[in-house]
């Protein structure tokens, strides 16, 4: 696992072997035991997604991490003869590490020692498929390595002279941080090349007025596979964390006419490391630009009630927590799951079996209502000898129905917020 932190994009990361790694976690003031255990029991997740075993944790109480080496003393001599004994391969820390305290711990260790925002990346990294995903993944990853670069072997050596380079020269530190901070420039350019490609086709579907609908959710809450249950995408789901990474867009039609894209995105999770929202970003757009969110939620986990205030939190990070959100707790068909009580606890939400499909009418229908209360499906009715009326219903929207009474044409339409406005005289049949 830990080598995938010098991963480079097209090449392939050793997994024939399965590392041991012993897990830290601190308890600080305002968090309880059982909190520890579930963010140590996430990070096991995390660890087994990403390659490797879990061989043993060890826990602190503190009031402050240490400025050196995160734990105090005492506890990392502990730690270094747990991991001899047990012949450990890396240390996995719950917290974020400085650059100094990952340093400190591994000279004193001897082994490696990292975060749980290395795990994340390390996974992303194994997960990414599209040019895309692979230039996120990777621009997330330099950004975490840039301030951890460091000497080697104690010594820098000094690039030889020329002509226009006279004077001290360059130490290879600083060119090895000056050829990462120009390839995370050149990601960037790419990635706002793709963005921009994004927003055409964007812009192209706003022109086709179908109603945009994103599915959100904690990882592995069952966003793909409902995806699947309510497009018939047929998308490869695995009971894995962060197995889909790039946005994948499937259309249907609901009941009342209305067509209706669909888009699956990444798993969202606690914390989530900054530089990996910020890199997603131009895929994350999704979500910002949806008409409704679709809030997955694994109703069957213990701490069903966590993932949504973090999925949540997410949302604000990225300025998408305007968004109208419809709930929906997944995996009502699994033993002991809490689905159908935790939405009726939430009101508005509705349960549902992704796998099974029990309740999926229910939750097609919900997406429906929460979908036309945008105000965003109108009915006119245009005068009998207004053709051009109604041809320039159907250029500026969507029109869902057609009936024809004594004295009107009555259309039922999905219109922009502009086409609401150029129409609104049409709205009222007197």
């Amino acid at each position: 696992m830990a080598r995938s932190l010098t991963y480079i994009p097209g090449t392939l990361i050793d997994r024939t072997f399965r590392e041991k790694i012993v897990l830290v976690g601190v308890q600080f003031p305002g968090v309880t035991p059982d909190e520890l255990d579930y963010q140590l029991d996430e990070l096991a997740l995390l660890v087994d997604t990403a390659g490797a075993d879990v061989v043993a944790r060890v826990n602190q109480r503190r009031d402050s991490p240490d400025p050196a080496t995160f734990l105090g003393s005492g506890k990392v001599d502990e730690l270094r003869e747990i991991c001899l004994a047990l012949d450990a391969d890396t240390v996995v820390f719950e917290h974020n590490l400085s650059p100094a305290q990952q340093r400190n711990l591994e000279k004193i260790l001897g082994r490696t020692a990292i975060d749980r925002t290395a795990v994340i990346l390390d996974i992303f990294a194994q997960n990414a498929r599209t040019p895309e995903g692979k230039a996120q993944v990777e621009l997330a990853l330099l950004q975490y390595r840039l301030p951890r670069l460091r000497r080697a072997g104690g010594s820098l050596s000094q690039q030889a002279g020329g002509i226009g380079t006279r004077g001290p020269g360059e130490t290879q530190l600083e060119t090895d941080r000056r050829r990462l901070v120009n390839r995370i420039h050149a990601i960037r350019r790419d990635l706002k090349e793709i963005d921009r490609t994004r927003n055409v086709q964007r812009q192209g579907r706003a022109r086709g007025r179908h109603r945009e609908v994103t599915l959100v959710g904690y990882t592995n809450a069952g966003k793909s596979s409902m995806l699947n249950a309510l497009t018939d995408a047929d998308v490869v789901t695995e009971n894995r964390l962060f197995v889909t990474l790039d946005p994948r867009t499937r259309q249907r039609q609901l009941p009342g006419g209305e067509t209706v894209l669909f888009t699956d995105t990444v798993g969202f999770i606690s914390n989530l490391p900054h530089d990996l929202v910020e890199a997603f970003m131009s895929t994350l757009k999704s979500v910002q630009l949806a008409d409704l969110l679709v809030h997955v939620v694994d109703g069957a986990s213990d701490h069903a009630e966590e993932q949504i205030a973090a999925v949540r939190e997410v949302l604000r990070e990225i300025d998408a927590d305007s968004v109208p959100e419809l709930l929906v707790f997944n995996k009502a068909d699994v033993p002991g799951s809490r689905a159908r009580d935790l939405a009726k606890l939430h009101e508005g939400s509705v349960w549902v079996s992704a796998l099974t499909h029990e309740n999926l009418d229910q939750v097609i229908a919900k997406i429906g209502d929460r979908l036309r209360t945008n105000d965003r499906v109108v009915t006119l009715y245009l005068p009998l000898d207004r053709g051009d009326l109604v041809a320039a219903a159907h250029r500026e929207g969507e029109v869902l129905g057609t009936q024809v009474t004594d004295d009107h044409v009555v259309l039922r339409v999905v219109l922009d917020p502009v086409g609401v406005a150029r129409f609104i005289q049409w709205r009222d049949p007197t």
